[in-house]
């Protein structure tokens, strides 16, 4: 296969109908590097709004636990991509992220724009690092991927084209980042996840670069000072060329899905998706107190 043999396939197909396969094409041969940083940094922008940042802290999966909600929220919503919606490895995903999120007190339009973040940053990513932009038929897919998992977790609203997407993700960014301690708290944690996964002596390079890689945004809504535009342009110049070397090697001939990733640490022997995510206790670490008479679709902790 030559390498943009798999773009032309794409092309061919139909990009809402054939929506999972080219989608899947896309995050496991065309991306799989790519995604990965864009989806972490979705999840990252998230911190910078306080309702969702301060519930990460009172939960305290990411700031005690941070390898395990990392590991189990790749592994979750990849059974989705590699399996598809139809599979029982899907259904029991999406089934253990519905009884996670409904155990909090999360509102609509926080759900709402998560799931922008899983559509829009990718394609910004990809399109300012990856080895070729993501054609049309990638974004559409992908679009209609997320639309298909915000049906399915039940999100109402959910927006129809990817335009719609990005102008709700920079709209509920402009109006809702801002500072808060807890959700610095979980800021702080990330970053020290993503140093952990390298030798001790680059910590503070790889929280450097990390920072260099961030938008004014997302720095001032934590509050961490801006690197020198010296330290950002070489930083991005090495992202940059790493597409570029990409784009002359041969094209990945199997698919690498995130749970083939080197940062997902915690399942060495294996993991069911049934088995992933937390079971968390009403009272406790943020999650709402049942209220008598309260149905468990809108009150269980389960």
């Amino acid at each position: 296969m030559k390498r943009f043999e798999r773009l032309e396939q794409i092309r061919r197909m139909d990009p809402v109908a054939d929506a999972p396969e080219i989608y899947r094409l896309s995050v496991a041969h065309e991306f799989p590097w790519d995604y990965t940083r864009a989806l972490e940094l979705a999840l990252y922008r998230t911190y910078a709004v306080p309702s969702i940042g301060r519930l990460l802290a009172q939960t305290a999966e990411m700031t005690e636990r941070s390898q395990k909600r990392y590991d189990d929220t790749a592994l979750l919503l990849d059974a989705v991509v590699e399996h598809g919606f139809a599979s029982q490895e899907a259904r029991t995903a999406i089934r253990r992220i519905n009884q996670m999120h409904r155990s909090y007190d999360i509102s609509d339009d926080d759900m709402r724009y998560v799931l922008s973040t899983f559509v829009v940053m990718p394609r910004r990513w990809i399109d300012a690092y990856g080895w070729r932009r993501l054609s049309r038929h990638e974004i559409v897919a992908g679009t209609e991927h997320y639309r298909a998992l915000g049906r399915h977790m039940g999100i109402p609203g959910v927006p129809e084209t990817y335009e719609e997407f990005e102008a709700l993700l920079d709209a509920y960014e402009e109006a809702h980042f801002g500072w808060d301690e807890q959700a610095r708290r979980v800021s702080d944690a990330t970053l020290d996840l993503m140093a952990s996964w390298y030798p001790r002596p680059l910590a503070p390079l790889v929280r450097t670069a990390t920072l260099a890689l961030l938008d004014d945004p997302l720095l001032r809504a934590f509050r961490y000072p801006a690197p020198s535009s010296t330290t950002a342009a070489l930083v991005r110049c090495a992202v940059r060329t790493r597409g570029r070397l990409v784009r002359l090697l041969p094209p990945r001939s199997a698919p690498h899905f995130a749970r083939q990733n080197r940062e997902v640490k915690g399942y060495p022997n294996g993991y069911r998706p049934a088995d992933l995510g937390t079971r968390p206790v009403p009272g406790l670490r943020g999650c709402p107190v049942r209220h008598p008479g309260a149905s468990a679709a809108d009150a269980s902790c389960e």
